[in-house]
């Protein structure tokens, strides 16, 4: 392929010109200030490369998204969740007695160091989790220092996804006063989470099957999804050579923010906010379709996905079957049927490409499964965590990687002389 050309004040320079194994293309502009004495402007890099990647392929325009080159839509209906952490931190599908090993290493890494409930206790009850889960995974590095050998590493990798479950069931149970309830060998990884959130050491649980795989699958829908705010982040973190703890501690806190990880908290407020004006959804989906009027239906289109959002398919067939089964009497998920269907027939919605993204149904089914509102972003957290995990090692064992220093274009004051206290005016 040929070079790109720049012409820039009657200097003509090239850059070399990369392509992907999926034909994208951009051109490597890594000698442009060494050579014109300029920088590009990407303001949120939304046209800047970070990095090549071999984890995670996206085609927004199509729809597509595959994990090590496989379609999500078939991981999300064959694989379990650690099936799909394997695949995206090792770079292969696991054998069975491969699963099988890792799953043991999981269970016997899962629990926490007595000392860190003391952490818990500390903390407020009206403490985010969020906040909990991030600080936590960050103290993690004072019990288990990293090293720089594969073991070492490797050992730190199961021990996070071991623990972050654990940690996250914790968080849970501080914010309503429960005595935190300690994880079982003998439950899959989704169903221990789910027996530490919502049992009691008074009386048995029984776990629900479908919520269990629904649970198990909304995981894997959010394992990774490429250079996103937080996964960015954890690679920004750890190109200063930061250990796994601490970069990962970092992507929590970029995921915290409302115009990321946040997605499906909005989702349900909104609907509250509708149902709170008489369900009357007709009025808000026609302020929707006003382009003077500032309301956005949340949970509708992806900035990534210009088509359907491939997640949601998956999703809404497990969704129907969640909502049907459970039989729940709920106005806000009447109310999301409603708009669902409006979305899914109306011409203004289909031509936009504004379909129920993953957040609108993910909120819903969290909602139905009993996961509170503030437990959202920390689901979404466990998901993704083996994304994370599996950038951070790509980042850390590629020779092109250097510490990330985005350059900027100053535009404050020029030089001042400067003006002792006494002779500054009022």
């Amino acid at each position: 392929m040929d070079n790109a050309l720049l012409s820039i004040n009657d200097q003509e320079v090239e850059f070399p010109v990369t392509e992907g194994t999926e034909n994208e293309v951009g051109f490597d502009i890594r000698k442009l200030r060494g050579s014109t004495g300029t920088i590009t402007i990407d303001p949120g890099f939304a046209n800047t490369g970070s990095c090549k990647s071999g984890i995670t392929f996206i085609n927004g325009e199509e729809g597509i998204l595959r994990y090590r080159g496989y379609a999500i839509e078939d991981l999300a209906e064959h694989s379990s969740f650690l099936d799909v952490a394997y695949l995206l931190i090792y770079g292969e599908l696991p054998t069975r007695d491969e699963l099988d090993a890792f799953h043991v290493e999981i269970t016997r890494h899962s629990l926490l160091h007595e000392d860190m409930k003391k952490f818990f206790e500390g903390y407020p009850a009206t403490a985010p989790p969020m906040s909990v889960l991030s600080t936590i995974v960050s103290s993690l590095s004072a019990y288990y220092p990293s090293g720089d050998s594969d073991e070492e590493i490797n050992l730190n990798v199961v021990r996070l996804l071991a623990k972050l479950n654990t940690i996250a069931a914790f968080s849970y149970k501080k914010s309503i006063g429960q005595p935190y309830i300690y994880p079982r060998n003998d439950l899959s990884y989704a169903a221990d989470f789910m027996h530490m959130m919502f049992a009691v050491p008074s009386e048995n649980y029984e776990l629900d099957e479908l919520l269990v795989k629904t649970l198990d699958m909304l995981l894997i829908l959010h394992a990774d999804h490429e250079q996103n705010c937080s996964t960015s982040t954890v690679r920004m973190v750890g190109s200063s050579g930061a250990d796994l703890f601490s970069a990962i501690s970092a992507g929590i806190s970029a995921l915290s923010g409302p115009l990321h990880g946040g997605a499906n908290t909005a989702v349900i407020d909104m609907l509250e906010m509708i149902r709170q004006d008489g369900s009357n959804f007709q009025k808000y989906v026609e302020k929707a379709k006003d382009k003077n009027d500032p309301f956005r239906l949340m949970g509708f289109g992806h900035r990534v996905y210009k088509n359907f959002d491939p997640r949601a398919r998956v999703i809404k067939k497990i969704a129907d079957e969640v909502l049907g089964q459970l039989g729940i009497d709920d106005p806000l998920l009447d109310l999301a049927k409603q708009l669902e269907r409006i979305a899914l027939e109306d011409e203004y919605f289909v031509a936009r490409g504004l379909y129920p993204n993953v957040d609108f149904y993910s909120g819903i089914l969290y909602r139905a499964m009993g996961i509170p509102t503030n437990m959202f972003t920390v689901m979404f957290a466990l998901g993704r965590l083996p994304g994370w995990i599996a950038q951070w090692l790509e980042m850390k064992n590629d020779p092109d990687t250097r510490i990330y220093r985005p350059r900027q274009i100053y535009t404050g004051h020029n030089a001042r002389e400067y003006v002792q206290i006494g002779r500054r005016a009022n």
